[in-house]
């Protein structure tokens, strides 16, 4: 019977621990360290209890009460109370060193854990091929012994000003890489790929080095394609197409691409995100993120290049290339682009909503041979209609970069399709670039003063547009390009470009481009490849420059002048309509003497409610000092009428002061010892 009595009481006595300490707390604690602080506290109470009644004369000398009844559950209650108090303080203490969090989902926790396996198994991969390559000292940040190869390998790049850091410090070669790349898995050589576009950041051998990156993929059976379709597009494939290659056009590491026909009979490539795409791609972009932290944080070329950085925008254009919903919406846009343009050399294929989703994509069939690999069909063109289809393109994507705004972000020669008209048609939509009117205007600019061989205009256009550290020495910068544009003139023809060598003096100087402009360059570059296909002897810098001034008449063209001429006159006008009310507001309020001047230091939310705490925790501080304080002087002063044999009533009441104000102190100490700062 006595233990039915103590069990439940126990229980009870635990929880009311765990509830006052997460009161306190304002946060979750630990249920099982709760329940053990609780019952060692409920054991030590009744003792403790036992021994007080025994001290103050409650008993007489059978062990029955000898004050009234009342008195004693007063006494009884009060003993309870500095135990529960020293238990919660202990209990406390334990979260204030080791601080616990709610008890996780046994489900999650499991998934999880393999999660936390695989992930640690992978990344032990991705290092023993590091050092299997000799860059696992990049990683950790160690850096290795300069040999005389490497001092050899860093002089041949000092083609510019200033000295850019590069991992050469921390490799041997470009070659290391590429092959720690190869074999570390389709996310990093796509890594690589995306880091060779990167002239602003990286030196020529190691762009040149990246850019030999491929990825290669085994194909799938059709069985495996046709579940994610039909899982994807939410009912059977005869319902949306008449015709299925079950033999892949393509195969890359994250899709597989069919040739099929819809039931209209169009022509169609169905491009199918692989099953297990997703999951692989985002467990390496997860170790990706951890490697280019820790190499931020240990190497000095890591923290220069912003690692971090460069991770995160590395992860974003891995995810949106996982939906093809926003390829579907890029592919739409660069249409309107085109079909802007006056010359017809370039196509877009259509796409079909019906028949694509997240991980499917369904566009026309575009015929032909990609760029790259039609050397034989360029070959038997006439050479004056490969020059006029190398201006036409040139045309084409200029007028799209400085006029339109929206441009392809990757055309290389394997996504341009030479057609049997001899036209071009542009796939693969995954990245665009985007520019502002501004930025368009800008870039424009630039390229003007850089026709005019002016290196003063060219160098302030420049700065316009890019973020100068601290330090940088703007005048040598412009003797540089001063240089870099002398020498462009008098170059031989097809031997470099004018936005190659800005990235090169971008790079050297540590400016910061905008991505949005460095992905117009890095386009304006990539094409300088395709235009060398069509004729290899086409002028990319001569034609450019010389077009430029067209495509500004259009940027600039009265009609846009015009409109933004309006627009400002309007913000203007509203401007000025609310001035005469405003003026005399004040000239009113300064005649009545009624004129103030208000500040608000604390203006925001944040401001009012640090102040609001602060104030109330300092006065909850004192309050509680005040009554330890007068509970302490209670207790020593002992007067005051006995309420029992050998207690006061003073001493009384100064312990139960007493024991508001520790638990008051204790409130206050969660503030600073637990609390996280908003």
């Amino acid at each position: 019977m006595y233990l039915f009595i103590v069990i439940p009481l126990a229980i009870v006595y635990a929880l009311g621990v765990g509830f006052v300490t997460r009161r306190l707390l304002g946060a979750p604690v630990g249920w099982p360290r709760t329940f053990v602080v609780g019952l060692v506290v409920f054991a030590t109470s009744v003792p403790f209890t036992q021994y007080t009644a025994g001290k103050a004369g409650l008993l007489d000398g059978a062990g029955g009460l000898d004050v009234h009844p009342v008195v004693a559950l007063a006494f009884i209650l009060l003993a309870f109370g500095w135990t529960f108090a020293f238990g919660v303080a202990f209990l406390v203490g334990i979260e204030a060193i080791w601080p616990t969090a709610s008890v996780p989902n046994p489900i999650y926790a499991f998934q999880e854990a393999v999660h936390r396996r695989r992930r640690t198994q992978r990344y032990l991969q991705i290092l023993a091929i590091a050092s299997r390559h000799g860059v696992g000292h990049a990683i950790h940040g160690h850096p290795h012994r300069r040999t005389a190869a490497d001092a050899t390998a860093g002089a041949s790049v000092a083609t510019t000003p200033s000295s850019t850091p590069s991992p050469s410090g921390a490799t041997r070669s470009p070659d290391a890489i590429v092959s720690f790349l190869n074999d570390a898995g389709v996310t990093f050589v796509k890594l690589g790929q995306v880091m060779s576009t990167r002239r602003d950041l990286l030196p020529p051998r190691f762009i040149e080095a990246l850019s030999s990156l491929q990825t290669s993929a085994t194909t799938l059976p059709w069985s495996d394609i046709e579940r994610v379709v039909e899982r994807e597009l939410g009912r059977p494939l005869g319902e949306v197409f008449a015709w299925v290659d079950h033999e892949p056009l393509a195969a890359a590491s994250v899709a597989q691409v069919h040739r099929a026909t819809l039931l209209d009979g169009t022509d169609v490539v169905l491009k199918v995100q692989r099953p297990d795409a997703e999951r692989q791609v985002r467990a390496d972009v997860d170790i990706i993120l951890r490697i280019a932290d820790r190499i931020e944080a240990k190497t000095s070329w890591g923290a220069e290049f912003g690692a971090v950085s460069l991770a995160n925008g590395f992860a974003k254009t891995l995810e949106e290339e996982l939906d093809y919903r926003i390829e579907f919406g890029n592919t739409e846009m660069i249409r309107s682009a085109v079909e802007h343009t006056a010359s017809h050399v370039l196509s877009v294929p259509r796409v079909f909503a019906e028949a694509s989703s997240r991980r499917v994509l369904t566009q026309e069939r575009v015929d032909g041979i990609p760029l790259g690999k039609a050397q034989e069909h360029l070959a038997s063109m006439p050479m004056v209609d490969r020059q006029a289809l190398a201006e036409a393109l040139l045309d084409a994507v200029l007028q799209q970069v400085i006029v339109e705004g929206v441009f392809h972000a990757d055309l290389h020669p394997g996504n341009l399709i030479l057609r049997e008209d001899g036209t071009l048609g542009m796939i693969d939509f995954g990245a665009i670039g985007v520019l502002e009117r501004s930025m368009r205007e800008a870039l424009a600019t630039l390229l003007l003063a850089a026709a005019s061989e002016d290196d003063v205009a060219t160098t302030d256009a420049l700065l316009l547009v890019v973020t100068v550290p601290d330090g940088t020495d703007t005048q040598a910068m412009q003797r540089e390009i001063g240089k870099v544009l002398t020498l462009m003139r008098h170059r031989r023809k097809g031997d470099g470009s004018i936005f190659s060598v800005l990235l090169d003096v971008i790079r050297a100087y540590h400016l910061g481009l905008p991505a949005s402009l460095s992905s117009a360059f890095r386009t304006i570059v990539t094409l300088d490849g395709c235009l060398t296909l069509l004729d290899p002897d086409f002028d990319l810098v001569d034609h450019a420059l010389k077009r430029v001034p067209h495509f500004m008449r259009h940027l600039l063209s009265p009609e846009r002048l015009f409109a933004s001429a309006q627009a400002q006159a309007a913000t203007s006008l509203a401007t000025l309509r609310k001035l005469p009310r405003r003026i005399e507001s004040v000239s009113s309020r300064i005649e009545n003497g009624t004129f103030s001047v208000r500040v608000r230091s604390f203006a925001t939310g944040d401001d009012r409610w640090w102040v609001s705490t602060l104030v109330s925790e300092t006065v909850g501080v004192l309050i509680a000092i005040t009554a330890v304080v007068v509970g302490i002087v209670l207790v020593v002063t002992d007067s005051g009428p006995y309420i029992v044999p050998d207690v006061r009533l003073f001493a009384f009441l100064g312990s139960t002061i007493g024991l508001v104000g520790f638990i008051l102190i204790l409130r206050s100490l969660r503030r600073v010892f637990l609390t996280k700062p908003r």
